[in-house]
């Protein structure tokens, strides 16, 4: 059984990477505004993500869930490379300069966010308390970050 769900986890990660590598272009090619108004798509298209993981999770459908939890793991890695130096400001960022000014704690961040949705697929047909579980390794990122490293709406 472990075995057969791991082949299912490898091939979702490597469909994710062939998709995400063509979704969003590399960081050096883009502009300041291309750049910044890039890194907003992706925090925004994880957070509509991250509801229909909510939705999708809570009605047992975990083939589905599981795969967007993947596709936003992976988005989290592609993000590290969308805060170069030259992009503190314009284009309606809402980023804060705590970002650059804390670089190393912010990487961790999204990398931690990553890693949770890894775990979050594995663990999450199995888990007592699917609400519960989602917000301990989901919700808990999005709202860490936001109170550290995002302005206030």
């Amino acid at each position: 059984m472990i075995l057969k769900y791991n082949r299912v986890v490898l091939k979702y990660i490597s469909l994710i990477l062939i998709l995400v590598s063509f979704s969003f272009p590399a960081k050096s090619e883009l502009s300041i505004e291309e750049t910044i108004k890039g890194r907003k798509a992706i925090f925004s298209k994880n957070y509509n993500t991250a509801k229909r993981v909510q939705s999708l999770a809570s009605n047992l459908d975990f083939d589905e869930a599981k795969s967007l939890m993947l596709e936003m793991s992976e988005n989290y890695k592609v993000l590290l490379e969308y805060f170069p130096e030259n992009t503190k400001e314009g284009f309606k960022t809402e980023a804060l300069l705590t970002i650059w000014e804390d670089k190393e704690n912010f990487n961790n961040l999204m990398s931690k966010a990553s890693k949770n949705m890894i775990e979050l697929a594995s663990v999450i047909e199995d888990a007592d308390d699917i609400k519960g579980t989602i917000g301990k390794l989901m919700w808990s990122n999005c709202k860490s970050c936001h109170n550290k490293y995002r302005e206030e709406h």
